[in-house]
């Protein structure tokens, strides 16, 4: 019996192993890396036969190189996108012409342009600027002013009062309190994020998502699907439909070599009956909130917003969901004032400071996240503190962060000590040096794993969002985040920061020419393909 019991056993345990071995094997991610991956080698053989074969194939080539190098050098894209891009088709005269046609820029059809037109028109026809705010900033600080000034122009939201900020220093934290608003909800809940993992977070979430469709409030979500392709299975919206809940996914994930892998929906937003929202870093993922341990402890953060200013994000979110829609032109899809603002037993909410919600878009050719960083950087007096997962700088924010450095502003950066990408953290430990040279001191969160997106200067003004400082955040994905000038919560940021960087390690000037010689090698040529990445 025992004999039996033990080859039963054995048994279970071999099915159990060959069923999870097939399940990697024909997995939806492996099947789309195989077949990318062949699309790819057959291209490559068919250019390479014919160049052997066919002298005027061969010249044709070079003509598509020659005009990719021209069209490189006179488009408006960012400086290190293009020496990445020349490097390679030098490297490549062959096929690298044809492969910058085929995936480089960050170029959209006319019907996205279209759409993304609509999306700006219904966005100012829903959000209007208030002047007497604007004229209060001014009196308190008009380089204040111009920064709020620059995202009302660059991404048509405006900066409100009459709203209140609460900062979450991990993912945890907001997570109790999302848990709570959701079940508050007596309208809408809108969701929005980048990666979506079934487990303890997302299952909670789930449970009160379906408890309230089924009471009938409007429940709706937007995930991307390349950020899904490794946590969800495929097709999950249609599960999350049968529940009840609407869904859109982002540029669905299909095996063809396409531009459009480049561009990504990287927000993280949630919204409750159009009064209350929640941004920052976090996904809905166990990891986020150190329910799983992935890379050691993941430190994020994340902040919520209660009042008026919580509109522009249910604007945000309702536009996209628009964009999505599969027609060519959108009408007017549903009228937006009816998602105007529920309060509960008519609250008046607090006037926490000023607070301006913007998104950023790859397709409105405005370097929206980047400039709001930079005069951050650039208007801070005492200090400006920033902690981010990817320190991939082009050579606006290095210049922009050395010479802050150098006119004695204090500078500190925290890093990941743990990385979650290791080619990625090459290249933000290869742009180390510059900016130790210059005086800006930088930390490596030594726990774990630094995914926190947020800036705060001068105990005054901040950012905190989903805008990592990498080319892809700054140029390719669609992004949110909040601006917060002389709120409550900006103290708990600070008082954060410093929590944070008492657990973190200083890297030296030393410690980076210290590195082997093939370490440094290394990272110079990954930082080369920096804008790739």
């Amino acid at each position: 019996d025992y004999l039996k019991s033990q080859q039963k056993f054995c048994r279970k345990a071999e099915n159990l192993i060959m069923n999870n071995l097939l399940r990697i094997i024909f997995s939806r991610m492996i099947l789309v890396g195989l077949s990318l991956l062949i699309q790819l080698a057959v291209l490559i053989i068919i250019i390479l036969r014919f160049g052997n074969y066919f002298i005027y194939f061969y010249t044709f080539c070079l003509i598509i190189s020659v005009i990719a190098v021209l069209w490189i050098i006179n488009n408006n894209n960012n400086p290190a996108y293009k020496i990445t891009w020349l490097v390679l088709i030098l490297l490549f005269p062959i096929f690298g012409g044809l492969f910058y046609l085929m995936f480089g820029g960050n170029r959209s059809s006319k019907r996205m342009r279209a759409k993304n037109r609509m999306v700006e028109e219904k966005t100012r026809n829903s959000l209007k600027q208030t002047n007497d705010i604007l004229t209060q900033l001014q009196a308190i600080d008009p380089q204040i002013a111009k920064q709020a000034i620059f995202l009302t122009a660059s991404s048509d939201y405006p900066v409100y009062q009459h709203t209140s900020t609460e900062y979450f220093a991990l993912g945890e934290d907001q997570f109790g309190s999302m848990l709570d608003a959701l079940n508050r909800a007596e309208h809408y809940i809108f969701l929005e994020y980048f990666i979506v993992e079934e487990g303890l977070m997302w299952d909670s979430i789930l449970e009160i998502l379906v408890a309230k469709a089924a009471s009938g409030v409007d429940v709706r979500m937007i995930y991307d699907d390349i950020g899904c392709v490794l946590t969800l299975p495929h097709h999950y919206e249609r599960k999350l439909q049968s529940l009840g809940i609407k869904c859109k996914v982002f540029n669905p994930f299909t095996p063809v070599l396409s531009a459009r892998l480049n561009n990504r929906d990287h927000r993280k937003i949630v919204i409750i009956d159009g009064h209350t929202a929640y941004t920052g870093g976090t996904n809905l993922a166990d990891e986020y909130i150190n329910a799983k341990v992935k890379y050691g402890h993941w430190k994020d953060t994340a902040i919520k917003i209660c009042g008026e200013a919580a509109w522009s994000f249910t604007v945000m979110f309702l536009t996209f969901w628009d964009y999505l829609s599969n027609e060519t032109v959108i009408v007017e899809v549903e009228d937006y004032n009816n998602y105007r603002p529920y309060v509960y037993h008519n609250e008046q909410f607090e006037n926490d400071g000023f607070v301006l919600p913007y998104a950023d878009s790859p397709l409105d050719d405005e370097s929206t996240a980047k400039i709001a960083y930079l005069n951050i950087i650039n208007g801070a007096k005492k200090y400006v503190y920033i902690t981010t997962p990817y320190l991939i700088l082009d050579n606006e924010l290095t210049v922009g962060l050395c010479a802050a450095a150098k006119s004695g502003v204090d500078v500190r950066i925290i890093t990941p000590h743990i990385p979650d990408k290791w080619y990625v953290f090459g290249v933000t430990r290869a742009n180390y040096p510059i900016l130790l040279r210059s005086g800006v001191k930088i930390y490596e969160y030594t726990p774990g794993f630094m995914h926190s997106k947020c800036a705060i200067a001068d105990d005054e003004v901040a950012i905190i969002g989903s805008i990592n400082l990498d080319y892809r955040s700054l140029y390719l994905h669609f992004e949110c985040a909040a601006w917060l000038y002389q709120t409550n919560s900006i103290a708990d940021i600070k008082n954060d920061f410093d929590q944070t960087l008492a657990v973190s390690q200083l890297v030296t000037l030393e410690e980076c020419s210290n590195r082997p010689w093939y370490t440094v090698i290394g990272y110079s040529i990954l930082r080369l393909f920096a804008p790739l990445m």
